[in-house]
């Protein structure tokens, strides 16, 4: 698949590069090539006194007089008419590029220039790798960059490393790190009287915020907490609460799940899908202990090299929360013994679904007769406290086995210890209060959970606090941040993009060779009925709904955690809409668009600057945010285009050519390996939505021909330079990707007259011969 690229870039641009914001530059004065004609006969008479001295011909050849001055004539004719046209080609490029003087626009030039500019470092800018390191010769590939011949991470010289290095960190950062940036530029504010609502939001994340006071309180918060509902064996003071009383506690007003997880949604096999009910779904929960799945027995269980820091994290837990040593390790004991039981039928979800195990529909009285061990009535009564609930409503389920074993291991564990002083079944409930209420605690509990993670080898490392607060005041208060945020969406501009690219994503599944008929079909079949469009939700439209909503909500500023747990509340009251349809399953403050029925939904929470902004040049929007727009669409429309298309290989390996040819030409050639075909579909994706975005773009020029610019750059540099910002995307699809997705500019350049000559890495002859992807 290939786009025409037809807008050429101006040559005076070409060796500018991006300089500090240039938005108020007056283009420079060309001199009169006549007085540059004077200036160089006087230099060279001054620095040749001997040429004074000769003495002059007495006589001239007619003839030759009359050659020389009609050379000469017809010379000055071609430079004159060379020098209006340059002179004309400038004058003209300045007047069509009208520059943008927004307080966004200037703030995205000063940005800019402090970035890498694509067109002046054509080679080593774009040889870095993705921040995630995850390929590895088990994968097709290894870590990106390690034993790739000439690539700069294997490269010794530091100084220009280092320096490379400095100019990544003016990229803009992922979209949900974006997201979370403008929501605490919201929640920071102090522009306007703000409603009740938005006033407790905000009240709730300085206190969240206020790590002096939490750090002070320490555990006890939790071990009052503790002491309300009933006590526990570990203290030595506990009043044998009945199991499911409990338990339902726990569900309804702290939104704790130990035993299995709820949720309510459709049944995917109902049709209509659009007007389908909603149903209790009863999954296996979140199990604490880590654990593999055993593919020869089917079953899950817990290794000796996990166990070991998972008990070490346990004994931690109850040492912060003031429990005896010499009684600590006991119950650490039981809870893992009873963890490992709980967990051996916890299966993974491809297995489950090869198995027929999701969506099973059961009514809940029949899952009283499969599962005894659970009050299941007066549990999800508590769990959608106030709806009506009844024993012939129908539930669905999603894994049976597990909620069997769960329910004979309770009940046989209950059995064992009815007579002793200490219960591990609630026990094992409280700890895992405790790890709902981690978040609103001091530093130690994270730090140990993080100690935990990085034992286990996953990602482990504390998130800025502000972050953490953020994510925290968007789980309670997300009605109000959907509100403040729907208030500063420009929905026209966002609708405008998403329709232009969509439109240019089905003109390229046209264009696309597919691998037979059937292809084609299948994929049209799904797309044609698809409306895009932008999501907003219409659960509260008003910020009297919002009062009232959060009306009986008090938030205090001396206790987070006290307000973490007052809001727990409000995720039943979510659950509740969802069960009811009084709201949409859907998150308007994701990042990634997501199909409802036959609408492709773009969130809100998408269209925020730096990646979007409605004053900014059209070509920013479509080269940062298009470009996103339709990878998304690329990721969730065409999950399997691989098999359904030979071009998706061609281009991955035309585009992985490329790279080789540069990074070949650094080192000497040699050490190239071949990608997986996960990298190759990966790279298609990138590369294609790359031209999907430019050909809206240049459509969007078409219909409206007028559009501004910053730093003084053509439209289309702009657009490729504002696509350089775009970092390595945290999506489930980044780690497929093998070089970086600016790289692409080189590829997309390399034979065409949409860039600069100059963008051809120099001493790569190889480059020359390659075909164009």
């Amino acid at each position: 698949m290939s786009v025409e690229l037809s807008v050429k870039q101006s040559q005076s641009e070409s060796g500018r590069g991006l300089q500090p914001p240039p938005l108020f530059q007056l283009p420079l004065t060309a001199q009169d090539p006549f007085d540059n004609d004077q200036q160089t006969q006087l230099q060279l008479s001054e620095s040749n006194p001997e040429a004074q001295q000769q003495a002059k011909p007495r006589w001239i050849n007619p003839r030759r007089l009359l050659l020389l001055l009609l050379g000469f004539s017809l010379s000055s004719a071609i430079l004159g008419l060379f020098y209006y046209m340059h002179y004309n080609h400038q004058k003209r490029n300045i007047q069509t590029v009208t520059p943008c003087l927004s307080p966004a626009c200037r703030w995205a030039s000063a940005r800019l220039s402090m970035s890498a500019d694509p067109f002046t470092q054509p080679c080593d800018y774009f040889l870095f790798a993705c921040g995630s390191d995850v390929l590895s010769p088990e994968k097709g590939g290894r870590q990106r960059g390690q034993g790739i011949p000439g690539h700069p991470q294997n490269q010794k010289e530091n100084a220009g490393r280092t320096e490379r290095k400095g100019q990544r960190k003016e990229k803009i950062p992922d979209r949900r790190t974006v997201l979370l940036q403008y929501l605490r530029e919201i929640l920071e504010a102090d522009d306007r009287p703000a409603s009740t609502a938005v006033q407790k939001a905000k009240a709730f994340y300085r206190s969240c915020l206020d790590t002096k006071s939490i750090e002070t309180a320490g555990a006890d918060p939790f071990l009052t907490l503790i002491q309300k509902l009933g006590g526990w064996a570990v203290s030595g003071q506990w009043n044998r609460t009945d199991f499911n009383s409990t338990l339902s506690l726990l569900m309804r007003d702290y939104a704790t799940f130990p035993f299995f997880n709820l949720y309510a949604g459709k049944d995917p096999n109902e049709m209509p899908r659009e007007t389908a009910k909603r149903y209790i779904q009863i999954d296996q929960p979140d199990l604490l202990i880590p654990v593999q799945w055993n593919s020869k027995t089917l079953k899950s269980q817990a290794e000796t090299q996990t166990l070991r820091p998972f008990l070490e994290s346990c004994q931690r837990y109850l040492s912060l929360l003031g429990a005896p040593p010499s009684r600590s390790m006991i119950h650490v004991g039981t809870f893992i013994s009873l963890s490992s039981e709980l967990a051996v039928a916890a299966a993974p979800l491809r297995f489950r679904l090869s198995r027929g195990q999701l969506y099973q529909r059961t009514t809940i009285g029949e899952l009283q007769k499969q599962a005894p061990g659970i009050d299941w009535l007066g549990c999800l009564r508590a769990a959608f406290h106030p709806l009506p609930l009844f024993k012939d409503d129908h539930v669905l389920l999603h894994n049976l086995p597990y909620i069997m074993q769960m329910s004979r291991t309770i009940g046989k564990w209950l059995v064992k210890h009815e007579l002793s002083t200490s219960s591990p079944v609630h026990t094992y409930m409280v700890l895992n209060l405790l790890h709902t209420l981690i978040p609103a605690l001091d530093s130690r509990f994270s730090e140990t959970a993080n100690n935990l993670s990085l034992a286990l080898g996953e990602a482990g490392g504390v998130a800025d606090r502000w972050k953490r607060c953020v994510s925290e005041t968007e789980r309670g208060f997300g009605h109000v941040l959907t509100h403040l945020l729907s208030e500063r969406t420009a929905r026209r501009e966002a609708e405008e993009i998403i329709q232009n690219i969509f439109s240019s994503f089905k003109s390229t599944l046209r264009e696309l060779k597919w691998t037979d008929q059937k292809s084609l079909q299948f994929v049209m079949k799904k797309v044609e009925p698809l409306i895009p469009r932008l999501w907003t939700t219409k659960e509260i439209s008003s910020e009297a709904e919002l009062d009232l909503l959060f009306s009986k909500v008090t938030v205090g500023t001396n206790s987070f955690f006290s307000n973490y747990v007052q809001l727990l509340s409000f995720r039943r009251k979510r659950r509740n809409e969802l069960l009811t349809g009084r709201a949409e399953a859907a998150d308007s403050l994701s990042v990634t668009p997501f199909l409802l029925g036959d609408e492709l939904l773009f969130p809100m929470g998408m269209f925020i600057p730096p990646l979007f902004h409605p004053t900014y040049p059209r070509a920013m929007n479509y080269g940062l945010m298009g470009f996103l727009i339709a990878k998304d669409i690329l990721h969730l429309i065409l999950p399997d285009v691989y098999s359904q298309s030979e071009m998706v290989h061609a281009v991955g390996e035309c585009v992985w050519a490329h790279y080789l040819a540069v990074t070949k030409g650094e080192a000497g050639g040699g050490g190239e390996f071949s990608l997986s075909a996960a990298q190759r579909q990966e790279v298609w994706v990138q590369y294609s939505a790359l031209q999907i975005a430019l050909q809206a773009y240049h459509q969007s020029l078409k219909n409206h021909p007028w559009d501004t610019s910053i730093s003084g750059l053509s439209h289309t540099r702009l657009f490729l330079t504002s696509f350089s910002q775009v970092h390595c995307d945290s999506d489930a699809y980044s780690q497929f990707m093998p070089l970086e997705p600016s790289f692409l500019i080189t590829v997309i350049c390399s034979k065409s007259d949409l860039c600069p000559e100059s963008l051809q890495c120099p001493n790569k002859t190889q480059q020359h011969s390659l075909e164009t992807c």
